[in-house]
């Protein structure tokens, strides 16, 4: 699959979804970012906001697996989708 910052956004939206619907992600998303309802509408519409879904969701390799199983995408769909977002092109060294 070739990813586009347009494809980049599609799976980091059903990311948002996948996370909102975890009755037990959703509070530690919230809690972790600070982010409130507005937020979550906003951010549906932000690449910045989504990439910090996808950094969240990648922090945790069970996530991961559990988002890519629900949406039936590859595992490295994240990872892939998140260099396409804001930031992503920048090397982390943690």
């Amino acid at each position: 699959m070739k990813y586009t910052r347009e494809s980049a956004e599609t799976i980091a939206i059903r990311c948002l979804g996948w996370l909102l619907a975890n009755d037990e992600l959703t509070p530690v998303f919230l809690g972790a970012t600070g982010a409130g309802e507005d937020d979550l509408r906003s951010g549906a519409g932000d690449p910045a906001f989504l990439a910090g879904v996808l950094d969240f969701v990648m922090m945790n390799d069970d996530w991961v697996v559990d988002f890519c199983t629900s949406t039936q995408l590859p595992t490295d769909a994240p990872m892939h989708a998140r260099a396409m977002l804001p930031g992503g092109q920048e090397e982390h060294w943690t």
